[in-house]
C-alpha cells in the first residue's frame, strides 16, 4: 500500500477512537448526573420528613424523627437526643427471633423498609427487613403514643431506609402472607437512622422467581425481569434480597464446617503465596505480571506449596484461599478468580484415607446445612426452586471400571481407559441416582492416561491410577478442574453442557525420579518442573489431597444454574467491577 493512502486511515482511526472517548465521556457524565439527582431526592426526602416532625410539637413529637448524625457518632449520653433517649439502656431483638412467645411484650428492632403500604390517614402499614427475616409493623393513631403526623412521617419513608423500631408484639388470627415473621409489631416509637435514595433496581423485582414471571405473563401481566449482568452492575442492592442474602450466609457456613471439621481431624491450617514465579499447573490459563522487573503469575492453585508443605512435617494441611485462571469460559459454571478449599495429607497406607476424609467432610458439611441453614434454604428455594440433595450417610464409591460397567448395560459404549464425557457422566448419575438413590458420589481408580503425570498409578494395575472424582447432581464437583472443551450460553439462560474435563483428587507421586520418569512419558520438559520434582529429594512421604471451589459446592447444594450467583463479587472474562 502507498504511503499516500495511509493518512487518510490514521485520520478515520483517530476520528473513531475520538468518538470512542466522546461516547465514553457521555456516558461517565449521564452516571454522574443521575448520581446527583439521587442524591437531591435522598435529601429532599429527608427535608420533607424532617418538617413533618417539626411541625409537630409535645411529648408525641419525640416518637419519630430522622435521627441527627450527632447521635450516631457513638455518643453514650442518652439526654443527646430523643433518639438516644428511647434506645438507651434497651436490648436489640433480631427480627428472625420474633414469635409468639413474646406476645405482649415491648421490643427494640433495626431493619430496613422493605415496604410500606398507607390506609387512610391514621393507619399505615411498614415491613421492616432484617437480613432473611422480614416482619410486619403497624402504626396506628393513638392518643397516647402515636399522632397522625407520626403515621403520615411512616408513609414518607422510602424502601431500604434504615429504622429503629419500638413497639408491641401482637399475634394476629391470620397468616401473614407478606413477612416471615408470623407476628405483628405495634409501633409506639420509629426513627431512620439512614434514608434511602432511590435505588437502581427494586429488592421486589430483584426478588421474583422466574415462576411468578411467567405465571404473570400467562395472565397478561408483564412483570420486570432483572438480569444477570443488571443484578452485578447493582450488586450491592442485589445481595440484599432474601435469596442471596441465603445464598452468602449458606456459603459462610461451608467454609466455617470445612474449617472446623478439618482442625478436629489434626489438620493445619496454612496460608500459601498467591505471587509465584512460575505456573502452578502449566498451560496458558494464567494471570502473566511484572513482579519488581521479573516475570510471575498469581496461583492457578496452591498445589506445589501444599505439597512442599507436607515434605516439610505438617502431616496434615488445609486452605481457603483465592484462585485464579485466566481461562476465556463464558460459561455458567467458570470463574476467573474463585475461593478454592484445597487439602493435602500424609498416607499411611491406601489412597482410601483421602478419599475417607472427603467422604466425612462433605457429609458432615450437608447435614450441617440442612440442620442449621433450614431458613436460609427456604428462602433460597423461594426465588430458585430446587429439590434438597440426596446423599447417603456414607459415601457411595464405585470404581471407574464399575461405572463403565454400568453404563455398557444401559447401552452406553465407553473406552475402558478413556475418559468420561459430559453426557456419560450425567447418564451415570442417573443410574446411579436409580439404583443407589443418592445424587452424590465418589468415583475412582480412573486410567492413568486421563491424569495429570504426578498421580500415582495403581500397585495392582499400572493401567490404572490411585484417583478419584466426586459427582453431586449430576454434574461434578470443580476439583482443581481446567475445562478442555467449552460452551457459552446466555448468562440468564438454562445451562445446556456440552463438555466439561475435570482435574481431581488423587495420591501424588513422591519419588522424584519416578515423578521425572512420568513427566517425560507424558511428553513434559524436565527442566520446566525442576523446582517441583526437586522439593521431593530430601524425603517425602506418601501423600494426596483434592480441591473444590467453595463458589460450585454452594451452587450445586442449591441446585442454582450459574456460578455467579454463588460469586459475591464475581470475576469473569468480562468483568472486574464491583
Amino acid at each position: 500500500m502507498s504511503t499516500e493512502s495511509e493518512p487518510p486511515k490514521v485520520q478515520e482511526e483517530v476520528d473513531s477512537s475520538s468518538q470512542s472517548i466522546s461516547k465514553k465521556a457521555a456516558k461517565k457524565e449521564a452516571a454522574k448526573k443521575a448520581k446527583e439527582e439521587r442524591r437531591k431526592e435522598a435529601e429532599a426526602a429527608a427535608s420533607a420528613a424532617s418538617a413533618l416532625s417539626i411541625e409537630e410539637e409535645g411529648p408525641l413529637a419525640n416518637n419519630y424523627g430522622d435521627v441527627p448524625l450527632q447521635e450516631l457518632q457513638s455518643v453514650n449520653d442518652p439526654q443527646t437526643g430523643k433518639w438516644s433517649e428511647a434506645v438507651s439502656g434497651r436490648e436489640w431483638t433480631e427480627v428472625g427471633a420474633l414469635n409468639g412467645s413474646l406476645k405482649d411484650q415491648e421490643v427494640l428492632i433495626r431493619g430496613r423498609v422493605h415496604t410500606t403500604r398507607p390506609v387512610g390517614n391514621k393507619l399505615a402499614f411498614v415491613v421492616v427487613r432484617e437480613r432473611v427475616s422480614t416482619v410486619q409493623c403497624l402504626a396506628t393513631v393513638k392518643p397516647d403514643s402515636v399522632s397522625k403526623e407520626m403515621v403520615r412521617f411512616v408513609r414518607s419513608l422510602s424502601n431500604e431506609s434504615i429504622v429503629d423500631v419500638i413497639g408491641v408484639v401482637s399475634v394476629p388470627d391470620v397468616e401473614i402472607k407478606g413477612a416471615t415473621q408470623q407476628v405483628e409489631v405495634q409501633i409506639k416509637k420509629l426513627y431512620c437512622v439512614s434514608r434511602a435514595a432511590k435505588t437502581p433496581i427494586t429488592i421486589e423485582d430483584a426478588s421474583r422467581s422466574e415462576a411468578e414471571i411467567e405465571k404473570a405473563s400467562k395472565e397478561g401481566v408483564q412483570l420486570p425481569r432483572v438480569n444477570q449482568d443488571t443484578r452485578l452492575n447493582n450488586r450491592v442492592i442485589d445481595i440484599r434480597t432474601l435469596a442471596n442474602q441465603g445464598i452468602f450466609r449458606i456459603q459462610s457456613q461451608v467454609g466455617n464446617i470445612f474449617r472446623q471439621f478439618l482442625l478436629s481431624e489434626n489438620f493445619v491450617e496454612i496460608h500459601t503465596p498467591k505471587l509465584i514465579a512460575g505456573s502452578s499447573e502449566g498451560g496458558s490459563a494464567v494471570f502473566r505480571l511484572d513482579y519488581k522487573g521479573q516475570s510471575a503469575c498469581l496461583a492457578q492453585s496452591p498445589q506445589l506449596h501444599k505439597q512442599m508443605s507436607i515434605c516439610g512435617d505438617f502431616g496434615r494441611v488445609f486452605e481457603t484461599g483465592p484462585v485464579f485462571r485466566a481461562e476465556d469460559s463464558y460459561t455458567h459454571r467458570h470463574l476467573c478468580e474463585f475461593t478454592g478449599l484445597d487439602v493435602e495429607m500424609e498416607i499411611k497406607k491406601h489412597y482410601s484415607e483421602v478419599m475417607d476424609i472427603v467422604d466425612c467432610l462433605f457429609v458432615t458439611i450437608f447435614d450441617s446445612l440442612n440442620n442449621v441453614c433450614k431458613k436460609e434454604l427456604e428462602a433460597v428455594a423461594k426465588q430458585y426452586p430446587f429439590e434438597p440433595l440426596k446423599y447417603k450417610p456414607k459415601t457411595l464409591r464405585l470404581t471407574f471400571e464399575e461405572g463403565v460397567q454400568m453404563l455398557k448395560d444401559a447401552g452406553v459404549e465407553i473406552d475402558p481407559l478413556g475418559d468420561l464425557n459430559t453426557e456419560s457422566e450425567r447418564k451415570l448419575g442417573q443410574l446411579v441416582l436409580e439404583k443407589y438413590g443418592t445424587e452424590f458420589y465418589i468415583l475412582h481408580r480412573y486410567p492413568l492416561a486421563v491424569r495429570p503425570f504426578y498421580t500415582m498409578p495403581c500397585h495392582d494395575n499400572s493401567l490404572y491410577s490411585n484417583s478419584f472424582d466426586v459427582f453431586i447432581r449430576e454434574d461434578v464437583i470443580y476439583l482443581r478442574g481446567v475445562n478442555k472443551s467449552g460452551y457459552v450460553t446466555g448468562m440468564n439462560s438454562l445451562p445446556i453442557v456440552e463438555g466439561e474435563e475435570i482435574i481431581s483428587g488423587a495420591q501424588r507421586i513422591h519419588i522424584p525420579e519416578f515423578l521425572a520418569e512420568r513427566a517425560q512419558a507424558c511428553g513434559i520438559d524436565v527442566k520446566t518442573i525442576s523446582t517441583y520434582i526437586d522439593s521431593f529429594r530430601y524425603g517425602a512421604p506418601p501423600h494426596g489431597g483434592f480441591g473444590v471451589g467453595l463458589e460450585r459446592v454452594v451452587m450445586l447444594f442449591c441446585g442454582l444454574n450459574n456460578i455467579r450467583k454463588t460469586s459475591l463479587y464475581p470475576r469473569d472474562p468480562l468483568r472486574i467491577a464491583p
